[in-house]
């Protein structure tokens, strides 16, 4: 089956089962979330020999993570990979919401009834864990994997690159890609230290698993107060919960990013007081084995390629967890990364510069994205989250034309992502 995607207004035509003749180049991948699985399995189907090395010792699968967006470019590379059917079993059946804020009642909301008036764009909500998955299954079977370690070192010569691991025997592969997230290692060894490159937007995320206690399927519970947001929602396929907090901050909190108990301490300060189910989430947190906290930053970058060496998702253009689409974005990425080295027949000097064109437009529309997202999902005051219940408490009366009008916003991530065109496949021209 070949691959068409559209580059301006010509179609680039790329068989699938037809491998590149005489063509091996190793090519190591960091990073085993999304963006580095997508990117190997199209590699392999090129006849390219990926190689993918990944810091945790097991894979981050199942349930494990907060929930991810697909919109619709991703939802047709699922499908190009054969995997669309097992991601769609696999969303988060996410239909309804109940929002609560400190001294009013609770408002309710079907989200059901307005399933059909989104921007008319497929779109497949899943938990991260289950995609990291569902894409470790698509190619485990035909691309290496080395759990458990990471990069140390990255030296390039005219003729390829070699590279040392903290655990095995030193190699050498022909390119590097960095599919390893906002903090990169790949990044900063290549490109230089993260600060030069990250953004930060003013706020934080933190994501943890939690008892279930009876949730409701497909009903999401979201508190809300003067800048701060706190969500669960229940996870089917387990009977448990995941909680997610957001919340406002100026400047930037120091603490380690691998000390899990600091970080927990922090997410108790800010929250500290809050009413509803806040106290009994913020008790679970510290026994919470898949516990998160990041900042949401995105990572601004002119040019993300160097050499033999290219970064893939959030390690080269992160638009910011939890604002921006950054999952639809590194699937359509890794997509076009594999495509163009295809092309090009290995030539890096030749796909990296088509790559990071192709992705050049669409890159700079979701940075946009994020800082706007910023301004409205966390409350800044009270008449804003006054204002929040309001809206989605007259929700239900509103016209269906002025429905779609709102949810066809360019603001929204799924509109912004609408001009990425991953064409269909097509025949390959004789």
């Amino acid at each position: 089956m070949p691959v068409l995607l559209t580059e301006g207004a010509s179609f680039i035509y790329l068989p699938v089962s037809k491998r590149i003749e005489g063509l091996v180049m190793n090519i190591l991948i960091s990073g085993a979330s999304v963006a580095g699985p997508v990117l190997a399995y199209w590699l392999r189907r090129y006849g390219f020999s990926p190689v993918v090395v990944e810091r945790a010792p097991l894979l981050r699968a199942g349930t494990g993570g907060h929930a991810v967006d697909l919109f619709e470019p991703a939802v047709r590379i699922a499908e190009y990979m054969g995997i669309h059917s097992e991601v769609e079993a696999m969303h988060t059946r996410t239909s309804a919401l109940t929002l609560e804020r400190p001294g009013r009642g609770p408002v309710h909301v079907d989200f059901s009834r307005f399933a059909t008036h989104d921007s008319g764009d497929d779109h497949i909500e899943i938990i991260r864990g289950e995609l990291a998955r569902i894409l470790h299954e698509a190619t485990r079977d035909d691309v290496e994997y080395l759990f458990g370690d990471t990069i140390t070192g990255i030296s390039e010569d005219s003729g390829g690159v070699d590279v040392t691991f903290a655990r095995n025997k030193p190699r050498r592969f022909d390119l590097v890609v960095g599919a390893d997230g906002l903090h990169s290692g790949v990044r900063g060894l290549v490109f230089g230290p993260e600060s030069g490159y990250r953004n930060f937007l003013g706020g934080y995320l933190s994501a943890f698993t939690v008892p279930g206690h009876g949730m409701p399927e497909g009903r999401m519970s979201v508190y809300h107060a003067v800048d701060k947001l706190v969500a669960t929602y229940p996870v089917w396929q387990t009977g448990e919960a995941r909680a997610v907090f957001l919340f406002r901050r100026r400047e930037e909190l120091a603490y380690d990013h691998r000390d899990t108990a600091r970080q927990v301490e922090l997410l108790r300060e800010v929250f500290a007081g809050e009413g509803s189910q806040v106290p009994r989430l913020l008790a679970e947190a510290a026994g919470a084995d898949d516990f998160y906290l990041d900042s949401i930053s995105q990572i601004l970058m002119d040019t993300w390629s160097k050499g033999r060496v290219t970064l893939v998702g959030d390690a080269g253009y992160s638009p910011g967890p939890a604002v921006g689409g950054g999952t639809t974005v590194a699937m359509v990425g890794a997509y076009l990364l594999a495509a163009n080295l295809a092309k090009a027949r290995g030539d890096h000097t030749v796909a990296f510069a088509r790559y990071e064109k192709d992705m050049s437009d669409y890159v700079a529309t979701t940075r946009t994205v994020g800082p706007k997202v910023m301004k409205t999902i966390v409350p800044r005051s009270r008449f804003e989250a006054a204002l929040t219940a309001t809206v989605l408490r007259w929700l239900p009366r509103v016209p269906k034309p002025l429905l779609r009008m709102a949810l066809n916003s360019p603001n929204r991530p799924s509109r912004s992502l609408a001009g990425i065109r991953i064409s269909p496949p097509e025949p390959v021209p004789g």
